[in-house]
């Protein structure tokens, strides 16, 4: 490189010898990388700018090669009925070109309630799949390789002990637990800002995701424990803005507890992941997406001391956005979907569900199910995109759009800091590192800047009010005609017909509390109450509590014994009223 390359060559050739790198690594994949008409594109392009991909702080994208390199993950959310349904319907996905896994619970299963409680009357099977104990989990992923195949779980409140159901289940099967691969999504304090599924008060599950953290760690590198979620934020009625800050701040709320923990950054930081909505505003999706990675970069640099660029990175899945679909027309689902899809694959996501155009109405039925996986397959295979890294990337719109929500979060990030009666800014790095320099390996919460505003704006319910006024002024604005939905309140004459429904029957439901009881009966309930006991031992301790509550799965304890017995312990949280 001559000395006087000006600041745009330098990065061009840095990309170029980090592209080579890749190329002679064998990281670029045997593919025709030309237009559908024979033109040769290049791996990624760029003019005056000094920023390409794979270069801090990632706006562009992770790598260098861009989906050259590797193609996102096509991981299609599912689960419904039993665990042999749904074991079903993955060996289906999986045998048309599924890339990955992702669980749907029902909603017993997501209060961690087992099939047989009373609150789960007539629930069992209907928005997911019930899974009460460890021989469920078994169930569910029969014939289907754990250590092979990433698997996505996507569940928050009992998602530890969920959690170590699976782990058992892989024991079973003879998969070797310290080389799965997948997410959890653990994500608790969503929970309280948008979705409403938690069991206890926060700081009960910090110290079980804590604790999880800590376990893999040091047992399970390659999985993340953690999938910090803004789709629940935005399809809670948030704007791209507000599902970006609200986002970005549990993970950071979440970096400050694994070093509160004495974990190391660099260490556990790649462990943590991220779920986007990808909405039906093409562009404002996009410029979101490389918004999100450059400010996780820069702070996770800046203020939490990331030394690699691993540890940078902001490696997110994306589900397209079901609060756009609609029961009027659900054909048009069809085009919405593919247009959100498209956002999030030109936004650089890692991986990728796209919703089925009859999900207003039920979840998915097989042929639905199968058209919305084949809307990925075509864009990867048929479209181009692949070919080139942030192909928008250097558009006036794009960067001018990047730009401007990125500064929104940051006016966010700067009340959520002052809810915790901090004087310091989001911008103010420096200051923001010497605190948390202050705080590392300590658990008091009091020196943890974005912890505090988090666990302040829930308990005062500023983070649901700000998005019921969003909500509230995106309804004025349909209800104005000022914003369109095509056949709500625009274009609203059709011959669409009524569509054929799967429904989960209430035989499931029986099924499952027969087979619960009998499972009951037939296990060593002395191990149970041993296992359970030294749990909650654990819990009043400063043991990591993931070894006895797998002891406890490995004995069949079910999840609502679990919880239960750690409700008695914790409590549960009630949201308090407001007015």
């Amino acid at each position: 490189m001559t000395q006087d390359a000006t600041p745009a060559e330098s990065a061009r050739r840095r990309w170029e010898d980090r592209y080579a790198r890749s190329l002679e690594q064998g990281r670029v994949r045997e593919a025709d990388f030309t237009t559908v008409s024979g033109l040769e594109v290049e791996p990624a392009y760029g003019t005056d700018g000094s920023e390409w991909p794979g270069e801090f702080p990632f706006t562009r994208g992770l790598y260098p090669t861009g989906y050259r390199g590797r193609a996102w993950t096509i991981r299609q959310f599912a689960g419904f009925g039993n665990a042999q349904q749904t074991n079903e319907r993955y060996k289906m996905i999986l045998g048309r070109g599924g890339g990955g896994l992702s669980v749907a619970f029902d909603m017993p299963t997501l209060m961690g309630r087992d099939s047989d409680d009373p609150k789960a009357l007539g629930e069992v099977g209907h928005c997911g799949v019930a899974i009460d104990s460890t021989a469920d989990m078994e169930t569910l992923f029969d014939g289907i390789d754990l250590g092979d195949v990433t698997t996505s779980m996507t569940i928050s409140g009992p998602a530890v002990p969920v959690f170590c159901m699976m782990i058992v289940a892989a024991e079973r099967a003879g998969v070797d637990t310290g080389k799965l691969n997948g997410t959890l999504q653990t994500d608790i304090f969503k929970e309280y800002i948008a979705q409403k599924e938690w069991l206890f008060a926060p700081e009960p599950h910090l110290r079980l995701i804590g604790d999880l953290m800590e376990y893999c760690d040091e047992r399970i590198p390659a999985y993340k424990p953690l999938s910090v979620s803004g789709y629940h934020i935005r399809e809670a009625g948030s704007t791209a803005a507000q599902e970006l800050a609200f986002t970005l701040a549990d993970g950071f709320g979440y970096v400050e507890l694994g070093l509160s923990r004495g974990l190391d950054v660099d260490s556990f930081a790649p462990g943590l992941s991220f779920f986007f909505d990808s909405h039906v505003d093409f562009f404002e999706e996009i410029a979101k997406f490389r918004a999100a990675r450059r400010i996780w970069a820069t702070w996770l640099r800046d203020v939490y001391g990331a030394k690699t660029e691993k540890a940078q990175w902001l490696r997110f899945h994306t589900q397209t956005a079901g609060v756009s679909l609609t029961a009027q027309q659900p054909y048009n689902n069809v085009v919405r979907t593919g247009v959100e899809a498209l956002a999030a694959v030109l936004g650089g996501t890692n991986s990728l569900h796209t919703n089925a155009l009859d999900e207003t109405l039920a979840l998915p039925s097989e042929q639905a199910a199968e058209i919305a996986l084949r809307t990925q397959q075509v864009i990867m295979e048929e479209t181009g995109v692949v070919n080139v890294a942030d192909p928008l990337g250097g558009s006036w719109y794009v960067e001018a759009l990047t730009d401007k929500i990125e500064a929104e979060a940051y006016a966010i990030f700067d009340k959520i800091l002052a809810m915790g009666g901090s004087t310091m800014t989001s911008r103010d790095t420096e200051a923001l590192a010497e605190a948390v320099r202050q705080g590392t390996g300590t658990p008091d919460g009091a020196v943890w800047p974005m912890t505090r505003g988090i666990l302040r704006g829930i308990e005062e319910g500023w983070f649901m009010s700000e998005i019921a006024e969003a909500a509230f002024q995106y309804q004025v604005a349909l209800e104005k005609g000022e914003k369109k939905i095509v056949g709500v309140n625009c274009h609203a004459e059709s011959i669409t017909h009524d569509l054929e429904i799967l429904r989960v029957s209430h035989e499931v439901e029986v099924d499952q509390v027969r087979e619960l009881a009998t499972r009951k009966a037939g296990r060593d309930q002395a191990a149970v109450d041993e296992a359970i006991a030294r749990m909650v031992a654990a819990s009043g301790s400063d043991d990591n509590m993931i070894p006895a509550m797998l002891d406890a799965c490995r004995a069949e304890a079910t999840l609502g014994e679990i919880c239960d017995a750690l409700r008695a312990v914790w409590g549960e949280y009630r949201e308090p009223a407001r007015f």
